[in-house]
Protein backbone atom coordinates (compact mmCIF):
# COMPACT_ATOMS: atom_id res chain seq x y z
CA UNK A 1 0.00 0.00 0.00
CA UNK A 2 0.68 3.42 -1.03
CA UNK A 3 0.94 6.70 1.17
CA UNK A 4 -1.25 9.19 -0.49
CA UNK A 5 -2.25 11.59 2.05
CA UNK A 6 -0.68 14.13 4.28
CA UNK A 7 -1.91 15.44 7.32
CA UNK A 8 -1.18 18.44 9.04
CA UNK A 9 -3.09 19.76 12.11
CA UNK A 10 -3.04 23.49 12.28
CA UNK A 11 -5.26 24.80 14.12
CA UNK A 12 -3.17 26.08 17.24
CA UNK A 13 -2.69 29.24 18.54
CA UNK A 14 0.77 29.95 18.76
CA UNK A 15 0.38 31.64 22.06
CA UNK A 16 4.20 31.44 22.48
CA UNK A 17 4.80 33.95 19.25
CA UNK A 18 2.38 36.59 20.85
CA UNK A 19 1.99 39.44 19.94
CA UNK A 20 3.02 38.29 16.33
CA UNK A 21 0.27 35.60 16.34
CA UNK A 22 -2.46 37.64 16.96
CA UNK A 23 -3.59 37.83 13.34
CA UNK A 24 -1.02 35.64 12.01
CA UNK A 25 -1.09 31.90 11.70
CA UNK A 26 1.91 30.15 13.30
CA UNK A 27 2.38 28.06 10.67
CA UNK A 28 2.78 31.24 8.54
CA UNK A 29 6.02 32.29 10.46
CA UNK A 30 9.26 32.67 8.15
CA UNK A 31 12.28 30.88 8.19
CA UNK A 32 13.99 33.26 6.10
CA UNK A 33 11.80 33.36 2.82
CA UNK A 34 9.71 30.58 3.45
CA UNK A 35 6.49 30.32 5.62
CA UNK A 36 7.04 27.14 8.12
CA UNK A 37 3.95 25.25 6.43
CA UNK A 38 5.58 25.30 3.31
CA UNK A 39 8.49 23.39 4.74
CA UNK A 40 6.54 20.56 5.69
CA UNK A 41 4.36 20.05 2.54
CA UNK A 42 7.87 20.13 0.60
CA UNK A 43 8.97 17.19 2.73
CA UNK A 44 5.63 15.27 1.88
CA UNK A 45 5.60 15.49 -1.65
CA UNK A 46 9.47 15.01 -1.72
CA UNK A 47 8.33 11.77 -0.27
CA UNK A 48 5.40 11.25 -2.91
CA UNK A 49 2.26 12.35 -1.09
CA UNK A 50 0.34 14.61 -3.27
CA UNK A 51 -2.86 14.52 -1.34
CA UNK A 52 -2.27 17.50 1.55
CA UNK A 53 -5.42 17.64 4.09
CA UNK A 54 -4.79 20.60 6.52
CA UNK A 55 -6.98 20.64 9.76
CA UNK A 56 -7.02 24.68 10.29
CA UNK A 57 -8.88 26.89 12.84
CA UNK A 58 -10.21 30.36 13.11
CA UNK A 59 -8.22 33.14 11.45
CA UNK A 60 -5.84 30.52 9.29
CA UNK A 61 -6.99 31.74 6.08
CA UNK A 62 -3.70 33.02 5.37
CA UNK A 63 -2.95 29.52 5.12
CA UNK A 64 -5.68 28.71 2.27
CA UNK A 65 -4.36 31.82 0.55
CA UNK A 66 -0.58 31.05 0.63
CA UNK A 67 -1.39 27.50 -1.22
CA UNK A 68 -3.37 29.74 -4.12
CA UNK A 69 -3.03 31.80 -7.16
CA UNK A 70 -2.44 35.73 -6.24
CA UNK A 71 -3.42 37.00 -9.10
CA UNK A 72 -2.68 40.52 -8.40
CA UNK A 73 1.01 39.91 -7.24
CA UNK A 74 1.80 37.38 -10.04
CA UNK A 75 1.17 39.53 -12.40
CA UNK A 76 2.62 42.73 -10.70
CA UNK A 77 6.15 40.79 -11.16
CA UNK A 78 5.50 38.93 -14.17
CA UNK A 79 8.59 38.57 -16.63
CA UNK A 80 10.55 39.91 -13.33
CA UNK A 81 13.56 38.28 -11.82
CA UNK A 82 11.16 38.02 -8.53
CA UNK A 83 8.68 35.82 -10.62
CA UNK A 84 11.73 32.83 -9.65
CA UNK A 85 10.50 33.29 -5.69
CA UNK A 86 7.23 31.32 -7.12
CA UNK A 87 8.33 28.72 -8.47
CA UNK A 88 8.72 26.40 -5.25
CA UNK A 89 5.17 27.14 -4.34
CA UNK A 90 3.86 26.96 -7.81
CA UNK A 91 5.64 23.48 -7.85
CA UNK A 92 3.56 22.44 -4.74
CA UNK A 93 0.07 23.61 -6.22
CA UNK A 94 0.62 21.93 -9.64
CA UNK A 95 1.29 18.50 -8.16
CA UNK A 96 -1.10 18.49 -5.15
CA UNK A 97 -5.01 18.27 -4.29
CA UNK A 98 -5.07 20.13 -0.79
CA UNK A 99 -8.09 20.15 0.86
CA UNK A 100 -8.77 21.67 4.67
CA UNK A 101 -11.46 21.27 7.76
CA UNK A 102 -11.59 23.28 10.68
CA UNK A 103 -10.94 22.10 14.12
CA UNK A 104 -13.70 23.71 15.76
CA UNK A 105 -12.90 22.64 19.40
CA UNK A 106 -8.99 22.60 20.30
CA UNK A 107 -9.22 19.05 22.37
CA UNK A 108 -5.86 18.65 21.65
CA UNK A 109 -3.28 16.90 18.57
CA UNK A 110 -5.84 13.11 19.01
CA UNK A 111 -8.97 15.29 18.33
CA UNK A 112 -7.16 17.09 15.81
CA UNK A 113 -6.36 13.88 13.59
CA UNK A 114 -9.29 12.45 14.11
CA UNK A 115 -11.01 15.22 12.33
CA UNK A 116 -9.14 14.39 9.30
CA UNK A 117 -10.57 11.04 9.23
CA UNK A 118 -13.45 11.81 6.22
CA UNK A 119 -10.23 12.26 4.08
CA UNK A 120 -9.06 9.08 4.81
CA UNK A 121 -10.46 6.17 2.76
CA UNK A 122 -9.36 3.49 4.62
CA UNK A 123 -5.60 3.49 3.87
CA UNK A 124 -2.23 4.39 6.37
CA UNK A 125 -1.65 8.21 6.16
CA UNK A 126 1.34 10.33 7.02
CA UNK A 127 0.86 13.05 9.76
CA UNK A 128 3.30 16.03 9.49
CA UNK A 129 3.53 18.97 12.58
CA UNK A 130 4.80 21.50 11.17
CA UNK A 131 6.54 23.14 14.54
CA UNK A 132 8.90 20.46 14.05
CA UNK A 133 10.82 21.85 10.80
CA UNK A 134 13.53 18.71 9.81
CA UNK A 135 16.71 19.39 8.06
CA UNK A 136 18.32 16.75 5.77
CA UNK A 137 21.52 16.70 3.72
CA UNK A 138 19.79 13.74 1.94
CA UNK A 139 16.28 12.41 2.11
CA UNK A 140 13.90 14.30 4.61
CA UNK A 141 12.16 12.17 7.71
CA UNK A 142 8.71 11.88 5.83
CA UNK A 143 10.74 10.27 2.66
CA UNK A 144 12.89 8.01 4.91
CA UNK A 145 9.13 6.83 6.98
CA UNK A 146 7.70 6.17 3.67
CA UNK A 147 10.56 4.24 2.37
CA UNK A 148 10.35 2.20 5.73
CA UNK A 149 6.75 1.64 5.88
CA UNK A 150 7.15 0.58 2.49
CA UNK A 151 8.68 -2.35 3.67
CA UNK A 152 7.08 -3.12 7.06
CA UNK A 153 3.47 -2.40 6.15
CA UNK A 154 2.88 -1.02 9.71
CA UNK A 155 2.35 2.34 11.82
CA UNK A 156 5.69 4.52 12.32
CA UNK A 157 6.63 7.16 14.56
CA UNK A 158 9.84 9.54 14.46
CA UNK A 159 11.69 9.83 17.56
CA UNK A 160 15.24 11.36 18.60
CA UNK A 161 17.38 11.05 21.58
CA UNK A 162 17.00 14.02 23.78
CA UNK A 163 18.70 14.91 27.44
CA UNK A 164 16.89 13.14 30.41
CA UNK A 165 15.50 16.62 31.95
CA UNK A 166 13.91 16.82 28.60
CA UNK A 167 11.59 13.88 28.67
CA UNK A 168 8.73 16.16 30.56
CA UNK A 169 7.93 17.88 26.75
CA UNK A 170 7.93 15.12 25.08
CA UNK A 171 6.16 11.86 24.15
CA UNK A 172 8.32 9.04 25.47
CA UNK A 173 8.39 4.98 23.99
CA UNK A 174 9.34 1.76 25.52
CA UNK A 175 10.05 -1.00 23.49
CA UNK A 176 12.69 -3.58 21.84
CA UNK A 177 15.36 -2.85 19.48
CA UNK A 178 14.31 -4.54 16.24
CA UNK A 179 17.65 -2.62 14.53
CA UNK A 180 20.33 -0.21 15.36
CA UNK A 181 17.68 3.00 14.95
CA UNK A 182 14.43 1.02 14.90
CA UNK A 183 12.35 0.07 17.97
CA UNK A 184 9.00 -1.87 17.83
CA UNK A 185 6.98 0.18 20.20
CA UNK A 186 5.45 -2.10 23.41
CA UNK A 187 3.98 1.11 25.20
CA UNK A 188 4.56 5.01 24.76
CA UNK A 189 4.05 7.65 27.79
CA UNK A 190 3.01 11.62 27.32
CA UNK A 191 5.01 14.07 28.87
CA UNK A 192 6.66 11.74 31.94
CA UNK A 193 8.50 13.30 34.46
CA UNK A 194 12.24 12.30 34.30
CA UNK A 195 12.25 9.29 36.76
CA UNK A 196 8.83 7.94 35.23
CA UNK A 197 10.23 7.87 31.86
CA UNK A 198 10.73 4.69 30.11
CA UNK A 199 13.38 5.78 28.08
CA UNK A 200 15.10 8.84 26.43
CA UNK A 201 13.05 8.08 23.19
CA UNK A 202 11.28 11.16 22.35
CA UNK A 203 8.24 11.11 19.50
CA UNK A 204 8.47 13.94 17.03
CA UNK A 205 6.31 15.82 15.14
CA UNK A 206 6.39 12.61 11.96
CA UNK A 207 4.03 9.82 11.85
CA UNK A 208 2.66 7.28 9.41
CA UNK A 209 -0.41 6.20 11.03
CA UNK A 210 -2.57 2.68 9.81
CA UNK A 211 -6.47 3.67 9.50
CA UNK A 212 -7.09 1.91 12.69
CA UNK A 213 -5.81 4.48 14.89
CA UNK A 214 -9.15 6.62 14.06
CA UNK A 215 -11.11 4.21 16.27
CA UNK A 216 -8.73 4.17 19.01
CA UNK A 217 -8.68 7.74 19.17
CA UNK A 218 -13.02 7.33 19.31
CA UNK A 219 -12.49 5.63 22.42
CA UNK A 220 -9.77 7.83 24.03
CA UNK A 221 -10.50 9.10 27.02
CA UNK A 222 -8.84 13.02 27.34
CA UNK A 223 -5.91 13.11 29.55
CA UNK A 224 -2.79 14.99 29.79
CA UNK A 225 -4.61 19.00 30.04
CA UNK A 226 -8.03 17.17 29.61
CA UNK A 227 -7.35 16.69 25.86
CA UNK A 228 -7.20 13.76 23.28
CA UNK A 229 -3.54 12.77 22.94
CA UNK A 230 -2.25 11.34 20.06
CA UNK A 231 0.00 9.21 22.71
CA UNK A 232 -2.81 7.49 24.06
CA UNK A 233 -4.19 6.33 21.40
CA UNK A 234 -0.87 5.39 19.40
CA UNK A 235 -0.15 3.16 22.74
CA UNK A 236 -3.45 1.64 22.95
CA UNK A 237 -3.16 0.89 18.85
CA UNK A 238 0.74 -0.75 19.85
CA UNK A 239 -1.07 -3.55 22.09
CA UNK A 240 -3.19 -4.40 18.66
CA UNK A 241 -0.81 -3.58 15.90
CA UNK A 242 2.97 -3.42 15.11
CA UNK A 243 3.81 0.30 15.89
CA UNK A 244 7.42 1.02 15.43
CA UNK A 245 9.77 3.99 16.25
CA UNK A 246 12.32 5.04 14.24
CA UNK A 247 14.95 7.14 15.09
CA UNK A 248 15.55 9.55 12.12
CA UNK A 249 18.32 11.21 10.03
CA UNK A 250 18.71 14.63 10.12
CA UNK A 251 18.04 17.49 12.49
CA UNK A 252 15.17 18.59 13.92
CA UNK A 253 14.03 22.20 15.60
CA UNK A 254 11.67 22.61 17.62
CA UNK A 255 9.96 25.63 16.05
CA UNK A 256 7.23 26.02 18.12
CA UNK A 257 9.44 27.71 20.57
CA UNK A 258 11.26 31.11 20.14
CA UNK A 259 14.44 29.37 21.13
CA UNK A 260 14.03 26.42 18.55
CA UNK A 261 12.90 29.35 15.82
CA UNK A 262 16.00 31.22 15.71
CA UNK A 263 17.99 28.39 15.72
CA UNK A 264 16.44 26.88 12.58
CA UNK A 265 16.53 30.41 11.25
CA UNK A 266 20.17 31.24 12.43
CA UNK A 267 21.54 27.34 10.72
CA UNK A 268 19.19 28.10 7.74
CA UNK A 269 20.94 31.17 7.04
CA UNK A 270 24.70 30.24 7.76
CA UNK A 271 23.65 27.58 5.26
CA UNK A 272 22.44 29.42 2.11
CA UNK A 273 25.42 31.72 2.72
CA UNK A 274 27.52 28.90 2.21
CA UNK A 275 25.84 27.54 -1.01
Amino acid sequence: MKIKTCVFPAAGYGTRFLPATKAMPKEMLPILTKPLIQYGVEEAVEADIYNIAFITGRGKRALEDHFDISYELEHQIEGTSKENHLEEIRNIMDKCTISYTRQKDMNGLGHAILCAEHFIKADAFAVILADDLCHNDGAGVMKQMVQLYEKHQCSIIATMEVSKEAVENYGVVSGKKVDSDLIEVSGMVEKPSPEEAPSRDAVIGRYILSYEIFEELRNTKPGKNEEIQLTDAINALAKKKRVLAYQFKGQRFDCGSVDGFVEATSELYKESKSK
